[in-house]
């Protein structure tokens, strides 16, 4: 079974970083290859790598601005470094993401640590096992640092019961945008390497944009999400999110492949390339053909004028920019299909996950989740908070039908096979590597704005994240800008065709190239002691 890039990579980075003259980076600019590097060359151990991640934690989660990104620390993460670190200098590296501290989103099971969902009463719940995509970071050797805070149930404005409302390092005023909040404010605060999020309908390119970093929601199938809290498994996806795309490669590399709890993951059989780092060269925009879709556009003015920004680049790095105006019933069927689609399926599915978790006094049903929700009215002395926004979507999901009903059945099979369907037409007709878009049509919005209704062409038009869930299609996000007064980040996606992962990488890493416009946030700046030498 595959876990890890092949040996001919890791041999490569080390044969490279011994004949290279040092080099410095701050620890908030460092790349994976640049942190293995510097502990191949010895200049850094992971031990005092997750200390100072640790230290960023303490500085800026505890202290601070208190961002409210992280639920759990990893109370053994030093234990388990100074492990890796013993493995290192026994001559036994387990590949590019040994020793590295990575944050998991709390949806994902950690059999030694709680996974709440973020809701209060799981807040002590170990799961049986890991997830299978946590063993398959485990076995990579990564230091999983904490579980970082989420939507309640991955779904909703960036607030869960228990850990409270997640702040945007950026401005803090504004969301980071859900689900996977306290993942992207971790990773773009410095929290750690770089981390997983999950993604059902923009939880991970959301939170990717509003923080400022990369993402990338993969094909439905490419890896599996056996042990992750379900949302809609219809719909699921789990990925990598990093401060630049070269940080997602190589934890694709560990994150793609079978799972046997995972039946969707049948379908990526011969369609996993040996090392996704392969194709990441400056020059890949060159010959390329994209599709703009301005049908998610004209919503916000500072938006469009980073994304055009972002298309003269492009042009200008030799891609061919072709614009595309979605069939308007293609667009009809994308703005209604999410919901009914999620909204029957978490009432059921999430009653499968409660019941494998063996302690009697968890809840176990939908109904007991409602209960429990309505008891929180105010903050209480444990600090848990009220969750309004989630509790009336549990309300809705309770009068959504069930898995057996028509209108879900015809959503499911029939509606997104027309989005697919018109994709993949599209795709064909106009000889496209990939659909560009900004990953969000406005900039993260103020907290206490997060509920408000959306704009009239996100109700006719859906949201261009759905796109990719409802085809299965992976997105990838990518920073491309900032808007001004005040300044927020803005993101461009690439969203291709199934399992055409390398190629978006490709893509995404030449932008990223050719228009650097990741920043660290203001609110969490560089500590004493962040310069690693490699």
């Amino acid at each position: 079974m595959r876990f890890a890039p092949p040996a001919r990579l890791l041999l490569l980075v080390l044969t490279l970083t011994a004949s290279l003259p040092a080099a410095t980076v701050t620890l908030t600019d460092a790349t994976v290859v640049q942190l293995q590097a510097a502990m191949t060359a010895g200049t850094i151990t992971s031990e005092k790598l997750t200390q100072l991640f640790l230290a960023r934690i303490d500085a800026y989660e505890k202290a601070g601005p208190k961002l409210h990104a992280i639920i759990t620390l990893n109370p053994r993460a030093l234990d388990e470094a100074r492990a890796l670190d013993a493995e290192r200098k026994a001559g036994k590296i387990r590949g590019p993401l040994h020793g590295i501290p990575i944050l998991l989103k709390d949806n994902i099971d950690t059999a030694d640590l709680p996974t709440t969902g973020g809701f209060y009463a799981l807040r002590d719940s170990i799961p049986p096992q890991d997830a299978e995509q946590t063993r398959r970071l485990r076995v990579a050797c990564c230091v999983i640092i904490a579980k970082a805070n989420l939507s309640e149930f991955a779904s909703g404005a960036a607030i869960s019961t228990l850990g409270g409302q997640i702040l945007n390092p950026h401005v803090l005023d504004r969301t980071p945008s859900g689900s996977s909040g306290g993942t992207g404010a971790g990773i773009a605060a410095g929290f750690a390497a770089f981390g997983l999020g999950t993604d059902t309908g923009g939880s991970i390119r959301g939170p990717s944009s509003s923080n400022g970093i990369a993402g990338l929601k993969p094909t439905l199938g490419l890896n599996g999400r056996g042990g992750i809290i379900p949302l809609s498994l219809a719909l699921d996806t789990v990925g990598p999110m990093a401060r630049n795309v070269a940080g997602l490669a190589p934890a694709l590399n560990v994150m793609a492949g079978p799972d046997p709890r995972d039946p969707a993951t049948a379908a990526n059989a011969g369609k996993i390339p040996a090392d996704y780092t392969a194709g990441l060269r400056p020059d890949a925009l060159r010959g390329a053909r994209l599709g703009l879709l301005r049908d998610f556009m004209k919503i916000d003015s500072g938006v469009d004028a980073v994304m055009e920004t972002a298309v003269a680049i492009l042009r200008r790095a030799g891609a061919t920019v072709v614009e595309i105006k979605l069939p308007r019933f293609v667009l009809g069927v994308n703005s209604g299909l999410y919901l009914a689609i999620r909204d029957p399926e978490f009432r059921a599915q999430i009653e499968g996950y409660l019941a494998t978790l063996s302690r009697k006094d968890l809840p176990k049903t939908h109904d007991e989740i409602i209960a429990l929700s309505e008891k929180i009215t105010e903050p209480t002395k444990e600090g848990w908070v009220p969750n309004k926004n989630r509790l009336e979507a549990y309300r809705r999901e309770k009068k959504a039908g069930t898995l057996d009903d028509k209108p879900y059945h015809s959503a499911l099979e029939d509606g997104r096979k027309i989005v697919r369907e018109n994709l993949e037409w599209i795709i064909a007709r106009e000889k496209l590597d990939a659909f560009i878009v900004p990953t969000s049509s406005r900039p993260p919005r103020l907290i206490k704005e997060a509920d408000a209704p959306p704009s009239t062409a996100t109700v006719n038009n859906g949201s261009a994240a759905h796109l990719g869930n409802l085809s299965g299609w992976p997105d990838l996000i990518v920073p491309a800008g900032f808007t001004s007064d005040p300044v927020l980040p803005v993101a461009l996606s690439f969203i291709g065709p199934a399992f055409s992962e390398p190629r978006l990488l490709a893509l995404g890493y030449a932008f990223e190239q050719a228009m650097p416009a990741r920043m660290l946030p203001v609110t969490t700046p560089a500590l004493a002691g962040e310069t690693i030498t490699y």
